[in-house]
């Protein structure tokens, strides 16, 4: 059966680990490649526990011995290259405004209160995006484009930002692989350089005050209130001897004698500051790096920690990790980043670091689960303990769960777990709410599960509800509502377009649906990124970004009651403008944009008022 993600609009591969990385990750922390068998009920796996660095020489020790074991067992060390350089184009509702701006609505996110980095922000008094590296700000009071900042940017992906007051912190991720000597194989971080940028936006005209360069990707960012914790991930620079085609039977060898010689500073990524023509630089200290107990890969994590207030950014008080990380997750005083997101097989071992109010974040606690995890919403904290959703696939047979930790003794540690969710299929969404728990799987159905996590130790299934297609996000609209943002599907399991619906979870043990809206052979962001979702929930406004054979645009719908009421189709002014990639809504109007303009609506009407060209 096709993959039903197959068609997505935005690429999910910046944010997944090689399949490379994930063989290393499981030979170093001494696990098979083989997954349990989804008809046992597999015993609880032991927590993690992190364990701090004697000296920069044991760090050292431990970093070689790793990467000679996974060299002799016929493995690439994570992020590295054999042979020529790969061509590197081939790499990759509502808020508090500001102090007298009128009512705005924020970014999508996971967790109120705590901010997620995204392509467009607004405070009410402006509205900021970023694309094809330029910011630019639009006064909505104006309707007009009143600044633009090139940021000089040299990273793949999509730059992202964060607002706070009158400054946003840019996020670039990774950057250009240099061109390698004729003479040499580099092993040199996949994802190159990234960039954290902060700009002011005091004067409406943007200007840069920092830029930071650092080595590795950026994994993902929260932010509480104006201070910002981005996760940064970096593999080691080990530089082997180019001997061409065939490969000498020595290399073996030779390649075993580099890494024995490779030094710390091979590991310990390093990082650029500069502000106002003055540049400092620095690298991360011995001292700053834990590890777990058994590695579970030789990627580097760190934790940076920035006040988007300031004049100035500083190196991020780094503290770093000796591990994998692709999913993060975070609360007001929690940040969690797991290890295999991506991954078909395995464990996922999650690492939980606690948030001060002052200071850089503590490593509090570790632990490990069966299965693979979709995304940042397969975890969520409540009433102090962490819901994990997972699925554990083997080459038969796969199934899901969700587990339920808790912190003891530096250890997350499971207290319960319902097992046995859509045997032979696997997780498409996930979203916790309290002390419930929606679980979404598909292969050629779709079952929508309700369960009762009210007692953590005894976690349980109340409901099912099963229908073609499948969810790929649940986003909440008012009480014991939900909405499915997915695709539509036959009963073989082949997609056929667009699909929202509308969920009615009042009675959990008979969760409905009450009303669907498919748009035939479409697709949308929002399936692969909720950010792209517009919850208003003043006139009860839903909008996400759609793409079918007609044309590219936004598509609003009303939720009244028990019905979706399909509202219009928003179009961009002219057919260069691009698709539409989000909305926000400022006082009494809405913004659609795209990468080119914004469109400017009446938030009840919809009719259209205006458009500003991006430039």
């Amino acid at each position: 059966m096709p993959s039903p993600h197959s068609s997505r609009p935005r690429c999910l591969a910046p944010r997944l680990l090689s399949l490379t990385a994930v063989s290393l990750a499981v030979l170093l922390a001494g696990c098979t490649d083989q997954a349990p068998s989804a008809a046992t009920s597999p015993t609880p796996r032991p927590a993690l526990e992190l364990v701090a660095f004697d000296s920069c020489a044991q760090l050292e020790k431990d970093l070689r011995a790793a990467a000679q074991k996974a060299q002799a067992d016929g493995l690439v060390v994570p992020g590295y290259q054999r042979g020529p350089a790969a061509n590197a184009d081939t790499a990759r509702a509502a808020s508090e405004s500001a102090a007298g701006a009128p009512p705005a609505s924020s970014t999508n996110v996971h967790e109120a209160g705590v901010d997620e980095p995204d392509i467009v922000k607004t405070d009410g008094r402006r509205i900021v995006t970023v694309a094809g590296g330029v910011l630019r700000v639009v006064d909505p009071a104006t309707r007009a484009q009143t600044g633009r900042l090139d940021l000089g940017i040299e990273a793949f992906g999509e730059p992202e930002l964060l607002l706070a007051g009158d400054h946003a912190l840019v996020l670039a991720d990774g950057g250009p692989v240099r061109p390698m000597r004729d003479d040499t194989r580099i092993m040199r971080p996949a994802n190159g350089r990234s960039e954290v940028l902060l700009v002011d936006l005091s004067s409406g005209s943007p200007r840069l005050l920092s830029r930071y360069r650092g080595d590795g990707r950026v994994v993902d960012a929260r932010q509480r209130g104006g201070v910002a914790r981005v996760v940064v991930s970096s593999s080691p620079k080990i530089q082997f001897p180019y001997r061409g085609d065939p490969v000498p039977e020595n290399v073996v060898q030779d390649d075993r004698d580099t890494i024995q010689s490779a030094t710390i500073d091979a590991w310990l990524p390093s990082w650029e500051i500069t502000t106002g023509g003055t540049t400092a630089r620095g690298r991360l200290d011995c001292s700053d790096v834990s590890r777990p107990e058994a590695f579970s890969g030789l990627t580097m994590l760190r934790v940076l920690t920035f006040d988007v207030n300031a004049a100035a950014l500083g190196n991020g008080d780094p503290v770093a990790l000796v591990a994998d990380g692709d999913a993060v997750y975070g609360t007001n005083d929690s940040l969690y980043i797991a290890n295999n997101q991506g991954r078909l097989t395995g464990d996922t071992a999650i690492y939980r670091f606690a948030l001060p109010p002052v200071g850089k974040p503590v490593h509090a606690a570790s632990g490990k689960v069966p299965g693979v995890l979709l995304n940042q919403y397969s975890m969520s904290e409540w009433d102090g303990h962490l819901r994990v959703a997972t699925t554990d696939a083997s080459a038969t047979s796969s199934s899901s769960a969700v587990r339920v930790l808790r912190e003891q003794s530096g250890k997350l540690v499971q207290v319960g777990a319902v097992e046995g969710l859509g045997k032979g299929e696997r997780i498409f969404s996930v979203r916790f709410l309290g002390p419930r728990g929606y679980v979404v799987t598909f292969r050629q159905t779709d079952p929508l599960y309700s369960l009762d996590l009210a007692d953590p130790t005894e976690p349980r299934v109340t409901g099912e509800l099963k229908i073609t297609g499948y969810s790929a996000h649940l986003q909440p609209v008012g009480e014991n509502r939900l909405v499915g943002i997915g695709q539509e599907a036959d009963t073989q399991g082949r997609t056929t377009g667009l699909q929202v619906s509308l969920f009615d979870v009042t009675d959990p043990a008979a969760p409905k649906r009450l009303d669907r809206h498919v748009v035939a052979s479409g697709q949308s962001e929002a399936e692969a990124d909720p950010h792209a979702v517009l919850w208003w929930p003043a006139t009860n406004l839903l909008v996400l970004p759609v793409a079918d054979a007609r044309d590219d645009g936004a598509l609003a719908l009303r939720v009244t009651g028990d019905r979706l009421q399909p509202v219009t189709r928003l179009a961009a002014e002219t057919a260069d403008a691009g698709p539409m990639r989000r909305a926000v809504v400022v006082g009494d109007t809405l913004w659609s944009v795209t990468d080119q303009g914004l469109l400017a609506s009446n938030a009840s009407t919809l009719a259209r008022i205006g458009w500003v060209d991006l430039n």
